[in-house]
């Protein structure tokens, strides 16, 4: 699967959970709200398995878009900590 597009669709996510079950592209996520110790980790699951991560946990920063062009074989699995108004944007 190759990275080449900077669009895909997109989940509005602001706790812990899957956002797509399939393989696919993360393209990025764009952080709207950041406060209380946020932090964002992600991982290759379609579960709530957390053995396979793609990013590991980082602290973002409120009106940032953190550009993140990876594949992964089975799910887009997003915890979250703190809290965190985000859009995951993924093909």
């Amino acid at each position: 699967m190759t990275v080449s597009n900077n669009f895909g669709m997109y989940k509005q996510i602001s706790a812990t959970g899957n956002v797509n079950p399939a393989s696919g592209v993360l393209v990025g996520i764009f952080v709207s709200a950041a406060s209380a110790t946020p932090t964002i980790t992600i991982y290759d699951s379609a579960t709530t398995t957390t053995t396979a991560p793609i990013v590991a946990v980082f602290t973002p920063v409120a009106a940032t878009y953190y550009p993140i062009p990876a594949t992964y074989a089975n799910g887009l699995y997003v915890v979250i900590s703190g809290t965190v108004q985000a859009t995951v944007i993924y093909a």
